[in-house]
């Protein structure tokens, strides 16, 4: 089904700057909002309940799996993370655009459920930056860490299979190019046609 609002999923291995490029975005972009996923991990730093994640046990978590209220949700460094589909298709109907920050087995789902969202995979620019960031994080120990690398090698492959990818050498560069790919997107006739059909119609373009 065709929506007047656009959906973007971006994913990217753990340390490749994900979620400082988001927050980034929406600051600039007023006409896009986040949507907030649930998931059974812990809070950290200074994340809050809805403003970063929805948190919850997990039994909860797979209760609400159960009730199909999940979109796409996957397991991701041994805790659980889920998209609510009434979050997302109450937004994009009212011809939002919504943004997901998610990993990319949920982004492949999105896809499948939403054939027209734009999938974006970031890269890092090396596997050493990568580990470095990681151990710059001073969040997880070595065994954590470890596993993150070993993850993102297998993440990092999935990226063929996004419509763009953006490697993040430089922040400011990488920021730009998200932002290129979302106005770009607003652009094309179809999203253009979806989310001004009366313009469309006066000029006999439906």
């Amino acid at each position: 089904m065709d929506y007047p609002g656009n959906l973007f999923a971006v994913a990217a291995p753990s340390g490749t700057g994900k979620s400082s490029l988001v927050k980034a975005l929406l600051e600039l972009d007023s006409h896009l909002v986040v949507s907030i996923s649930h998931t059974t991990r812990k809070p950290r730093g200074q994340e809050q309940e809805g403003r970063e994640y929805h948190f919850v046990g997990e039994p909860e978590f797979r209760a609400m799996v159960a009730a199909g209220q999940f979109v796409e949700w996957a397991e991701v460094h041994g805790n659980l993370y889920g998209t609510s589909r009434g979050a997302i298709e109450d937004r994009i109907v009212q011809g939002q655009d919504v943004l997901l920050e998610i990993d990319w087995q949920g982004a492949l789902q999105i896809k499948h459920l939403f054939p027209n969202a734009i999938l974006i995979f970031l890269l890092p620019p090396s596997w050493d930056e990568l580990l470095q960031r990681l151990q710059r994080r001073g969040e997880d120990d070595p065994q954590v860490i470890e596993r993150r690398m070993a993850n993102a090698r297998i993440e990092v492959s999935k990226a063929r299979h996004f419509d763009f990818v953006i490697i993040n050498a430089l922040f400011e560069s990488a920021l730009f190019d998200l932002k290129a790919i979302v106005h770009s997107q607003r652009l094309k006739y179809a999203s253009l046609q979806r989310a001004k059909p009366a313009v469309f119609a006066a000029l006999d373009l439906l």
